[in-house]
């Protein structure tokens, strides 16, 4: 399975403000909601020139060109021994499950670390990130509760830090999988049964 991280248009077309990003796990790596790793096994950028998709090494990496993607897009030439004239590094096509994340979100403070899980249905991915108690916060809320917990850390914490909107799962990529067929087909039965009640 692949997800992936976007600036905003597919990533079988060019983006409509620049380049994308994108992460992708392996289909067999699909971690179920609880887990502690990520369900996102591979991380890449999109050129803003040529719109190839360049492998990024390191999930530190990738957060600090997703937090400044906007006002600073990547190029191929950005890496050491690459152009736009090469390869691409992997395509974009169904034999991944691509999951598209927006751009500048900020990278997770200090001692935290901001995870995504793939449902097992494909229909969804969750957002939190590990506190530095080890706790997992789902919500500002949360983030608030343990800042009211751990007041040593509202020096070097802010609740604008934290961004929990989950990547989104592109459909054409995953519309083959059997479980998000089924998980399709009951939201659609249960709002078919909703408007019959109507």
């Amino acid at each position: 399975m692949t997800a992936g991280m976007t600036a905003g248009s597919p990533p079988s077309s060019p983006p409509s403000q620049g380049g994308s990003q994108v992460c992708s796990p392996p289909r067999q790596s699909l971690r179920k909601r609880g887990s502690t790793k990520d369900s996102v096994g591979l991380y890449a950028v999109q050129c803003y020139k040529c719109y190839k998709w360049r492998m990024v090494p390191t999930k530190e990496e990738f957060e600090t060109l997703r937090e400044n993607f906007m006002e600073d897009p990547w190029f191929c030439s950005r890496r050491q021994d690459c152009s736009c004239d090469d390869p691409a590094d992997l395509e974009y096509d169904n034999t991944r499950v691509w999951v598209m994340d927006k751009p500048n979100i900020p990278k997770p403070p200090p001692e935290t670390e901001r995870l995504v899980i793939m449902r097992r249905d494909f229909t969804k991915m969750d957002t939190y990130y590990v506190m530095p108690n080890g706790k997992r916060a789902r919500c500002a809320g949360d983030v608030d509760k343990f800042l009211e917990a751990f007041p040593e850390y509202k020096d070097r914490i802010s609740t604008s830090d934290f961004n929990f909107a989950p990547p989104k799962i592109v459909e054409e990529t995953v519309s083959h999988n059997p479980s998000w067929i089924a998980a399709k087909a009951k939201k659609q039965d249960k709002a078919d049964a909703s408007s019959a009640q109507k």
